[in-house]
């Protein structure tokens, strides 16, 4: 039982007791620093219905809490705010039950329980992945991981938007002048060659379109009569048709961007646990759901023979659902593929669309309507919505001026880490190996971290050289906290394991008792960052808890200690601190090291 259940446990029987109350619910909140107190109860909420004092209220709950509970020592009261002190054997006693949990915090589970899916990246097939898809990734991956940990299933999934005019403008302009170029001839990953041919078209139309205008058209006719664009949309109609030669084409160079990509995600620490779903497989999905819909009164048919669904009453518009031509358009598809879901993995309960801002309308219809058709799991679907990423102008190679490419990008991190550490000077010893995998872990670590501390829903500015700061509210300080603590590990020559202290013979250190404080939260910061889909409350959680341990480490001797059993307490405690720090950046996709 946790310190606020067994309190509220004994505040509600306080109530009852002395004032002969009943009431359903505590209130608490941290005491501030300038009191005295461990946790503090808010006294505000019982004063209508006592109809007293807030001191006096307050006064006689902590009375009855000394007086009943062995682990409340003492209290104060200030306004209405009733600050409790906790025993030092209740921490002790805490810190004893948890110590050798590998993964305190972590929760396994329930057979019986509803899965989530949860879909992030979702690339398109005709250009690398970007600094964009990187805080997609980084964000997605990191919510499935911290519901998972908060006793979940997880689902971790992406659909890849391998069709359409975009890849047919890649395969013609390969076609055109490609030479026969592949990844192997080429050297280039599978994904960025593609790219190129993406943007050798673009400047190809470009072109006819400034030949077009000077002819005397306006850009808007010749955007739909150049030659180039006109060969891409013939193209597309061939695949539509299953043309066998650009069918046969379409899968090669899908293929190759998907080998590209791969690569980056392994590079990025990311991960897909069930099957890609591909918009060549799901864009006729949905097409007999809106004949249902249109059965059950949910859309209605215009006289062109569109098929629309109005949604005014709540507060949006019409939507198109299905065009004159009887074409499905992305709602549609999107509708089709979150059913195909389920029907794929019918333990779904509810599933996190990982995707920009821009879309926040199209989500918001598109949970309406799977409402309205009456599933029971579009109750518990959610928009991770997150802001753009933009950098410093002149801080990162980026692909024609606008593009940061995601590799590009990586590279950068490992070398900013590379020069930062040989300017500190801290990896004497080690081998050329060693600091090239080190240097990794900490470029990652920085962007990672650096883009997962930020609220979601914010826009961000991404410092490559800020976020490698080995001080401050970064990845590589807290890094460096996890490396020392080892290192006290490993200069710890005794069996420290073994001792167990009572809490009836030893009392804390005050910066003993707020590390406890600390590691006692993960559990909850856990619990509110998978409610509310945030990495960012266990970021920041965990440069807490690192600000903590320093705070311990400069004040209180660990390894120096002569008494031999507070020794092997503070190195127990330094372990636990370690374990935490690891279990949070695993949760974020931050590996840590062993030394720095």
């Amino acid at each position: 039982m946790t310190l606020q259940e067994t309190l509220t446990k004994h505040i509600l029987e306080a109530v009852h007791s002395v004032f002969n109350l009943t009431i359903d619910k505590v209130e608490f909140q941290a005491t501030r620093k300038d009191f005295e107190g461990d946790i503090t109860m808010v006294v505000f909420p019982l004063v209508k219905a006592l109809k007293g004092n807030p001191v006096e209220i307050g006064t006689k709950i902590g009375t009855y809490l000394v007086e009943n509970v062995p682990v409340v020592e003492k209290f104060n009261v200030v306004a209405g705010f009733l600050n409790i002190v906790i025993a030092d054997a209740f921490y002790i006693d805490f810190f004893n039950s948890i110590k050798n949990q590998d993964t305190f915090g972590y929760v396994n589970p329930k057979e019986d329980d509803k899965a989530v899916m949860v879909e992030y990246s979702s690339p398109n097939t005709n250009k690398p992945l970007h600094l964009g898809h990187i805080r997609n990734n980084l964000l997605g991956y990191s919510v499935a991981e911290i519901i998972k940990a908060s006793g979940k299933k997880v689902y971790k999934t992406q659909i890849i938007n391998d069709r359409g005019i975009h890849i047919c403008k890649s395969m013609l302009a390969w076609q055109k002048f490609g030479k026969g170029a592949t990844p192997e001839s080429t050297g280039l990953k599978g994904d960025k060659l593609v790219g190129n041919f993406y943007v050798a078209f673009d400047k190809q139309y470009k072109n006819e379109i400034n030949e077009l205008m000077a002819q005397g058209k306006t850009e808007e006719e010749a955007k739909k009569v150049a030659p180039s664009i006109l060969e891409a949309q013939e193209m597309l109609r061939k695949w539509e048709a299953g043309d066998e030669e650009v069918v046969a084409l379409w899968k090669k160079m899908n293929q190759w961007v998907y080998d590209g990509f791969e690569e980056t995600y392994k590079n990025l620490g990311v991960d897909f646990s069930i099957p890609n779903y591909y918009e060549s497989n799901t864009y006729l999905l949905g097409k007999e759901v809106v004949q249902m819909g249109l059965e059950k009164g949910v859309f209605e048919k215009d006289s062109d023979g569109s098929v629309w669904i109005d949604l005014t009453a709540e507060g949006l518009d019409r939507k198109i659902v299905l065009r004159s031509d009887g074409t499905a358009v992305y709602m549609t598809q999107d509708i089709g593929t979150a059913i195909q879901r389920v029907k794929d993995y019918p333990d779904v309960g509810g599933m996190v669309y990982t995707v920009g801002n821009e879309q926040d309308y199209h989500f918001k219809v598109l949970f309406l309507i799977l409402k309205k058709l009456g599933f029971d799991w579009a109750e518990h679907l959610y928009h991770l919505s997150y802001g753009m990423v933009e950098l410093p102008s002149g801080k990162m190679k980026s692909r024609e001026g606008t593009v940061v490419d995601a590799d590009d990008l990586m590279e950068e991190m490992t070398e900013t880490a590379q020069k930062i550490s040989e300017e500190l000077g801290k990896l004497d010893g080690y081998s050329d190996d060693e600091k090239v995998a080190l240097y990794k872990v900490i470029g990652l670590g920085a962007l990672k971290y650096y883009m997962l501390k930020v609220d979601p829903k914010k826009q961000m500015m991404f410092n490559p050289e800020e976020s490698v700061d080995f001080n401050g509210n970064t990845g590589p300080f807290i890094q460096y906290t996890y490396a020392r603590i080892q290192s006290i590990l490993r200069k710890a020559d005794f069996d420290y394991s073994s001792v167990t202290l009572s809490g009836i013979e030893m009392s804390l250190h005050e910066k003993e008792k707020e590390l406890i404080k600390q590691v006692q939260l993960f559990p909850e910061v856990i619990q509110n960052a998978a409610t509310n889909y945030s990495p960012a409350l266990i970021a920041n959680y965990t440069y807490d808890l690192v600000k903590e341990f320093n705070s311990f480490y400069q004040n209180v001797p660990i390894l120096p200690e002569q008494n031999l059993e507070k020794k092997a307490f503070r190195v127990q405690l330094s372990k636990m601190v370690g374990n935490t720090i690891k279990n949070a950046f695993y949760l974020l996709g931050i590996q840590v090291p062993q030394r720095m």
